[in-house]
């Protein structure tokens, strides 16, 4: 049956004005929260902040900074944060108080990882020993000067017996500059850094982690801030972060499940 136009146009203003009252009470309703998040993973965050707001309505207000730099202000109490997401583990914090016990939430980790610009060939990393050919016959190679992956990365090829070698190749980057990215300016043949650290540059492109026997792992995880202003919606972003939808989005970047 064809209603009348002016009857149709009625109904068409009240569904309108409900649709407005609706939007109001999910405005009204939602919250905004304040999160300090490791820029480790940024090419994964950035995805599932944007998948919660625009799931839940609410709004975050995400700094990025280094896991350990984040670590140290919240210790340190200068920080102000509904929920914390770092590039370590934030039992820590817990058990100073700064993190709510209970609310730890480990999202998964990434171990060390060789890149190169996207397209080139691919070195051999496969053993113990093939790592260390390939940094001997690589031209440059990159590594981060102030991260916990190249702090590693030094120490590693102390251990190799090659440090005297590869002094010269070696090409530290700075906190200011993605690491990964000295392979596609380059300023690098190749990149040693956290293997999720790589998705963050499209240039790139990963060869594959380091082998187990030479392996260091970074577990992120997360918490609810003890000082919390929207402590229920700080834990349903940790939640959020932990679905099977996001474990494989975490996957695809560079992450893995951690098993118990």
């Amino acid at each position: 049956m064809k209603l009348p136009r002016r009857q149709f146009l009625h109904l068409a203003a009240g569904a309108a004005a409900l649709a407005i009252l609706l939007l109001q009470d999910l405005a009204a309703d939602a919250a905004e929260i304040k999160v300090l998040s490791t820029n480790a993973i940024t090419s994964v965050t950035d995805e599932l902040y944007g998948q919660f707001e625009r799931t839940t309505g609410n709004k975050l207000t995400v700094r990025y900074e280094f896991g350990p730099v984040l670590n140290r202000e919240i210790e340190s109490g200068g920080a102000a944060f509904d929920v914390a997401i770092l590039s370590l583990d934030v039992a820590g914090l817990v058990r100073q108080g700064k993190i709510v016990e209970g609310t730890r939430t480990v999202l998964g980790r990434t171990g060390i990882g060789v890149g190169v610009r996207r397209g080139a060939s691919k070195p051999d990393i496969s053993t113990a020993e093939a790592f260390k050919r390939t940094l001997l016959n690589a031209k440059s190679v990159a590594y981060s000067q102030e991260g916990s992956s190249g702090l590693y990365f030094i120490g590693l090829i102390e251990r190799l017996g090659i440090a005297e070698e590869m002094k010269p190749k070696l090409r530290p980057q700075p906190r200011t500059v993605p690491t990964a990215q000295a392979v596609v300016t380059g300023d690098a043949e190749i990149v040693v850094v956290g293997a999720a650290l790589v998705y963050l540059i499209s240039g790139a492109e990963l060869v594959g982690w380091l082998p187990a026997e030479l392996q260091s792992y970074v577990v992120f995880t997360g918490g609810v801030s003890a000082t919390a202003k929207e402590p229920e919606t700080a834990r349903a972003l940790l939640d959020f972060m932990t679905t099977p939808e996001a474990a494989a989005t975490l996957k695809a970047k560079g992450l893995e499940p951690v098993k118990p």
